[in-house]
């Protein structure tokens, strides 16, 4: 597991992308396919939630676990990110 350092280091590194092809390159060399699925699955899944959807039509439409979708949902209840940047 990394340090607070450690993942300052990230987020700086995040804040340093301008664009979506800056996105597109750096997130490409640090993630696999597998982890921008799931991530990116994540973000439709909270969207959808914020929308109001029903995890059923959720789980349908994201093929999300309902594991994940439940940490997702509590993320948006109780988190700060979800709602402030979807």
């Amino acid at each position: 597991m990394g340090t607070n350092q450690d993942y300052t280091a990230l987020y700086n590194a995040i804040l340093k992308l301008k664009t979506l092809t800056d996105c597109e390159e750096f997130f490409s060399d640090l993630c696999t396919i597998k982890e921008l699925d799931s991530m990116t699955q994540r973000v439709v899944a909270g969207k959808l939630l914020l929308s109001g959807e029903t995890y059923e039509k959720i789980i349908s439409k994201t093929d999300i676990s309902s594991a994940t979708l439940s940490r997702v949902s509590r993320c948006v209840k109780y988190g700060k990110g979800y709602k402030k940047f979807l």
